[in-house]
């Protein structure tokens, strides 16, 4: 009997993530003996912070690890309300779900919400992979253009403009992958207030909110009900690999929450939840601050050096470690350049087409995720093969 393998429509119609080939790529160029300069992947280049990883050799020598509660240690869900509730209403730890990063944050927020045929707001450009989340729901994704003008990034007047029966919840991020652009506190609470009209949520990543270059600024979780936040240990304390996050949530859908967690993943990592308490600590917070700061210097420096190769940057970026640039009026083909300067120059940007629908071939995100010296040296590299 032969057996004609056949994957789910909706499987097979997701797209590449482009830069995740570009990147097997550049591990191969390596391993011929290339000298490849990374500015594709959002991950930080620095080892995670020295204290979190003691707290983990400790918890390995004297605790156990077995499961803990499908949304978390008790004990870490109450230090994350703290942290949280830095800067705005106090977060109760009942609200806080401990999750494996924030992808798993965003897929239990988005399960809890979404019925099969919602539509769900997604702003042009943003992360790709949230679009995929929302299909796996069974919902719509639907494109939010957003403009240069609004540092795209959404604002309560085009969101408004969007809504349609349908519609269920808008996702929004702040400072924005691939931007780095921010959502004014004001404009974010009259998003929320607009949506809450139209009884629909708002869920908000916020994992690179320490990562700016002022005052971080706190969401209205807490002061409106349709509010759900995304976060992570990743990219501000330095644990991409050890793959643990949070959602804050208002308390009527917790409940839901829990029970989908014990379902879907049954537990977060024990030993990355012990080791992840010391990241609040004094010593953590100081070594997280140090390199925000020499994250703000890179991205700051990319935006000057890329202005004198012929690239623009059309809307600044003030977080995250990304620089959202526009090509060179002679080049027209953001993908094939990207898989050009690997090829000729060994180095790695992201193609435009992976964040953004409208004018994707004008643009490429640059992450400052490496040295001064190698983001120079990658910008030498580029203008050479340019």
């Amino acid at each position: 009997m032969s057996f004609n393998p056949v994957v789910s429509p909706r499987a097979a119609a997701i797209p590449p993530f482009h830069v995740m080939d570009l990147l097997a790529r550049a591990k191969e160029r390596e391993a011929a003996g290339h000298d490849v300069i990374h500015m594709e992947v959002g991950e930080p280049d620095f080892p995670t912070p020295a204290p979190i990883v003691a707290a983990a050799q400790a918890a390995l020598e004297t605790q156990r690890q077995s499961y803990t509660p499908a949304i978390g240690l008790p004990v870490l869900r109450g230090a994350i309300a703290n942290y949280s509730s830095i800067g705005r209403a106090q977060v109760a730890g009942h609200s806080v779900a401990v999750t494996g990063g924030a992808s798993a944050a965003l897929q239990l927020a988005l399960t809890a919400i979404l019925s099969v045929g919602d539509e769900v707001l997604l702003p042009d450009p943003g992360y790709p992979c949230n679009a995929v989340m929302v299909s796996a729901c069974g919902a719509k994704p639907v494109s939010l253009p957003t403009t240069m003008s609004a540092n795209f990034q959404p604002t309560a007047e085009s969101v408004a403009a969007a809504w349609r029966e349908e519609t269920r919840a808008v996702v929004l991020a702040s400072p924005a992958n691939p931007t780095g652009t921010v959502i004014p506190n004001a404009e974010l609470l009259a998003i929320c207030n607009v949506v809450g009209e139209r009884g629909g949520w708002v869920v908000f990543d916020e994992i690179y909110g320490k990562l700016v270059s002022t005052e971080p600024v706190p969401t209205p979780f807490g002061i409106v009900d349709n509010l759900i936040c995304i976060n992570s240990f990743s990219k501000y304390h330095g644990m991409t690999g050890w793959r643990l996050g949070w959602l804050l949530a208002p308390e009527p859908i917790m409940p839901t929450i829990e029970r989908l967690a014990q379902n879907l993943m049954l537990a977060p990592s024990t030993l990355a939840q012990q080791a992840a308490l010391a990241a609040f600590s004094v010593d953590t917070l100081d070594i997280c601050e140090q390199r925000r700061h020499i994250f703000n210097r890179r991205r700051e420096q990319l935006v000057r050096e890329l202005a004198t190769q012929g690239f623009s940057v059309p809307a600044q970026p003030v977080g995250a470690f990304y620089v959202w640039a526009q090509l060179p009026a002679e080049v027209s083909d953001s993908f094939a350049l990207t898989h050009r300067l690997l090829n000729e120059a060994n180095v790695v940007v992201t193609p435009g087409c992976d964040f953004a629908i409208d004018s994707a071939d004008r643009f490429v995100r640059f992450a400052a995720t490496t040295s001064s010296a190698r983001l120079r040296e990658g910008l030498k590299r580029i203008t050479a093969a340019m």
